[in-house]
C-alpha cells in the first residue's frame, strides 16, 4: 500500500533527507587514494549522531554497516572493510538516515583520483539519467513514465540496466512501496500523486546486466566485473510539483571541480 504523507510528514522528510545529504557531503571531504571504506563509514556515522539522527542502514535486516559500499564493481550493498581505496577507483556511497521518525535515502558515485575517461562518461551518464527520471517523476504521471526515461538514456548510450534492483517509497519506513524499476513502460504503474516520496536510483553497468549476490548475502555485483554506477535522490510530489528532498550540493562543494 502507498502511504501518502502529510505538508507535516513531508517537512519531517525534508529535515531527514537534509541531514543524509550533508552526511555525504562530510564524506566526500575523505573519499582519497588511501582511506578505507571503514573509515568513510565511521565518519559517516558519526556525523549522522552527532546531529541527532540514527543511522538506518546499521542493523537493516542484520546489515552490519552505516554505508553500503560499492566499489568498482559492485552494484549496490557491498560492506565497508578495511579496503583503501586506489587511485582510479569509483565508489558508491549509500545511506540512510532516520530523522525524527523519518527516512532520507541518498547515493552518490566518486571518482577516487583520476579515473579513466571511460569509466568516467559512465559516472555522468548514470547522474544524468537521475534527472531524466526526476523530470518524468510529475503529478499525474505514472511509475512507469520514471522507468521509461532512465532505460532509454542510459540504454542510448550504450549502458545496461540493472534489473534485479529498483527505487522504492520511504517515510516512516526505508523501504515502501511502491517500487521504482529503472526499466518500464511509460503510462504503466502506480499512479504518481500528492504526498507521494519515492527514491529514484538509477543503477547503470558498463557492461551487462546481469548480476551477482556475494556469499554475504549482501554484496551485488556486476558478473562480468565490468563498472557499475549508482545516483540516488529522494523526491516527493507535493502540491501538483515535484520536489527533490536530497541534494548533491554539500557534495559538490566539497568536490569543487571533482565533481560529476
Amino acid at each position: 500500500m502507498i502511504y501518502l504523507k502529510t505538508p507535516e510528514e513531508l517537512e519531517l522528510m525534508q529535515q531527514a533527507c537534509t541531514l543524509v545529504s550533508r552526511t555525504l557531503g562530510e564524506v566526500a571531504k575523505h573519499v582519497a587514494p588511501g582511506v578505507t571504506t571503514l573509515k568513510l563509514d565511521t565518519i559517516a556515522r558519526e556525523f549522522m549522531l552527532d546531529n541527532g539522527g540514527r543511522p538506518a542502514c546499521l542493523g537493516y535486516g542484520g546489515f552490519p554497516a552505516t554505508l553500503c559500499i560499492e566499489v568498482n564493481e559492485t552494484v549496490v550493498h557491498g560492506f565497508p572493510s578495511n579496503y583503501a581505496l586506489r587511485e582510479g577507483d569509483i565508489v558508491g556511497v549509500d545511506t540512510v538516515v532516520e530523522l525524527n521518525g523519518y527516512n532520507g535515502d541518498m547515493c552518490y558515485t566518486f571518482a577516487v583520483g583520476d579515473v579513466a575517461p571511460e569509466t568516467m562518461q559512465l559516472l555522468k551518464v548514470t547522474k544524468e539519467s537521475l534527472y531524466k527520471g526526476i523530470s518524468a517523476a510529475k503529478y499525474g504521471n505514472r511509475i512507469g513514465d520514471i522507468s521509461n526515461a532512465v532505460q532509454v538514456y542510459c540504454e542510448n548510450h550504450g549502458y545496461s540496466i540493472v534489473r534485479e534492483m529498483c527505487g522504492h517509497g520511504i517515510g516512516r519506513s526505508m523501504h515502501e512501496d511502491p517500487e521504482v524499476p529503472n526499466y518500464g513502460r511509460k503510462g504503466m504503474g502506480a499512479l504518481l500523486r500528492n504526498g507521494m516520496c519515492i527514491c529514484i536510483e538509477p543503477m547503470v553497468n558498463m557492461g551487462k546486466r546481469n548480476i551477482v549476490i556475494e556469499r554475504d548475502g549482501w554484496t551485488c555485483r556486476t558478473r562480468d566485473r565490468q563498472p557499475s554506477a549508482h545516483f540516488e535522490h529522494t523526491v516527493a510530489i507535493a502540491d501538483g510539483q515535484t520536489k527533490v528532498l536530497t541534494t548533491f550540493d554539500y557534495i559538490e562543494q566539497a568536490l569543487g571541480d571533482r565533481s560529476i
